[in-house]
């Protein structure tokens, strides 16, 4: 399987340089105001996008990073005061003494490049320290959650450091850090600032545990399931609980006479974590290995039952076509088989529901070492490593919901509106969004924009979208933020 181990080799082997240009250095004779807008008091809510995390993990230099504190330096010379951040006692990020009830560690330090079998690999490192409560020291602006849904930010006791221990958790880690209250909600806790201006980016994970999980959940738009005390950490919530909940805090926000910004939701499926592999990677493929997958003891036994089933009436032509195996050696590319839950069920048959891939799946970055081991070939790609063509629908659905609800928010409330997932579809293209003639796009490692996770940005992605809310801002209240140099951050070490 040639095209897997050249595939590792060009998505790991580059990298972006960063320019020294001072892109954000303030022109004299301009005065930089803040408009409409008030500064003083700026508040920033979200989930790990607005945290900082990046490379897996949430560590110190990712939340010097975050977009909220890069915006923040820009509010300064508009009469900004001060943003402080929760920091991660170290640049490593993770829980040594958090684990789950199998003593597994839960919270692993974060991703770095190391060279293994040959190729530039993302590896975790052991957890930096054990957990810490820094509430002492607050409160603080940046109050981005990592993991936290839409839902979550309204919630009381989400801060509790009990609900760390039910099972399920009521709890998060993360706030549980920094929340001076076992009580309180992060809305309630942001409120009591008395914040003059803030930003709301939320209602990614409402959809992305779907997606990352292979599509191993429940849509609650089609089960009309309102309450998320029953929802799994891998569904997809319903668009009303999203709407509702939103609402709910931005309603408290505005109330304090608080302006803002809030963001839409980016497509889930338009990032390096599902673009990276591709949905036929299987190639490179000699005679004896086609022989052997093909034969009576592999995949040729399963065909046969397939045709049996289709002689008895219990598939149709289409059905079976779609989960014959087929392989062809040499320059053909293959899909790879997989576990598919939505196909007919003929396990009475003793056949599983294996079908191969097509250039329509989106087989997740995390499948690249078990491909090289033959996952794909030998062994079928488990349901969760393969984001399907329906389950892919079903999410790009969900976000295209939450979006409208969004942006009848931001008209309610008369906030600025930032469209992420137009700037993403932008960054996601082959021109990408260019920056003096650098460019950056969604590409894993060689883009410059996502982090070794595939989901999470690298500094200068967090460049690139702090100009996204700056230039809402600027728009919306008449205010005249400076963009930032996304060069000027970092992006990904190469060792």
């Amino acid at each position: 399987m040639k095209h897997i181990n050249k595939l590792v080799l060009v998505a790991l082997g580059a990298t972006m340089f960063n320019c020294s240009q001072d892109f954000d250095h303030p022109v004299e004779d301009i005065q930089i105001t803040s408009g409409d807008a008030n500064f003083s008091k700026y508040i920033a809510l979200g989930n790990s996008l607005t945290s900082g995390y990046r490379d897996n993990a949430l560590f110190k230099s990712g939340q010097e990073n975050s977009y909220p504190n890069i915006m923040a330096g820009q509010m300064k010379a508009a009469g900004g005061g001060e943003f402080k951040i929760p920091y991660v006692p170290n640049d490593i990020g993770g829980f040594s003494d958090l684990k789950d009830k199998n003593g597994d560690l839960v919270y692993l330090g974060k991703l770095n490049l190391k060279i293994e079998g040959g190729a530039l690999t993302p590896v975790p490192s052991a957890p930096g320290g054990v957990f810490d409560n820094v509430a002492a020291a607050g409160p603080y602006q940046n109050m981005g959650v990592p993991g936290a849904k839409s839902y979550h930010l309204v919630a009381p006791g989400y801060g509790n450091p009990a609900g760390l221990k039910t099972e399920p958790a009521t709890a998060n880690p993360y706030f549980v850090r920094f929340s001076n209250s076992a009580a309180t909600s992060v809305i309630e806790q942001a409120v009591a600032q008395k914040p003059t201006f803030f930003s709301y980016w939320i209602g990614n994970n409402d959809v992305l545990g779907y997606a990352t999980s292979g599509g191993v959940g429940v849509d609650h738009n089609e089960t009309k399931n309102l309450d998320p005390r029953t929802y799994g950490t891998n569904d997809i919530s319903n668009v009303n609980v999203v709407k509702s909940t939103i609402n709910d805090g931005l309603k408290a926000l505005v109330a304090t006479g608080a302006k803002g910004v809030i963001a839409n939701i980016p497509s889930v499926t338009a990032i390096p974590y599902f673009t990276t592999v591709p949905g036929t990677p299987i190639t490179g493929l000699s005679d004896a290995q086609v022989a052997a997958l093909m034969s009576a003891q592999a995949y040729g036994k399963y065909n046969a039952g397939l045709g049996q089933a289709k002689s008895a009436g219990l598939l149709t032509d289409a059905e079976y076509q779609q989960r014959l195996i087929k392989f062809t050696a040499g320059s053909a590319i293959n899909g790879a088989v997989i576990v598919d839950k939505d196909l007919k069920n003929l396990s009475a048959l003793g056949l599983p529901n294996y079908r191969q891939t097509t250039s329509k799946d989106l087989i997740v970055l995390t499948a690249l070492s078990l491909l090289k081991q033959g996952g794909g070939t030998q062994t079928a790609l488990e349901d969760k490593y393969v984001l399907t063509e329906k389950e892919t629908a079903k999410a790009e659905a969900a976000v295209a919901k939450y979006n409208t609800a969004i942006a009848e928010l931001a008209t309610a409330y008369n906030l600025a509106l930032v469209d992420a997932y137009t700037e993403m579809q932008k960054l996601s293209s082959k021109s990408g969004i260019k920056y003096y003639g650098q460019t950056y796009t969604t590409t894993f490692v060689s883009g410059g924009a996502f982090s070794l996770d595939g989901v999470h940005l690298t500094g200068n992605g967090y460049a690139i979208v702090a100009n996204m809310f700056i230039d809402a801002v600027n728009k919306k209240y008449h205010s005249n933020l400076r963009n930032v140099y996304p060069g000027g951050y970092p992006g990904i070490a190469i060792p």
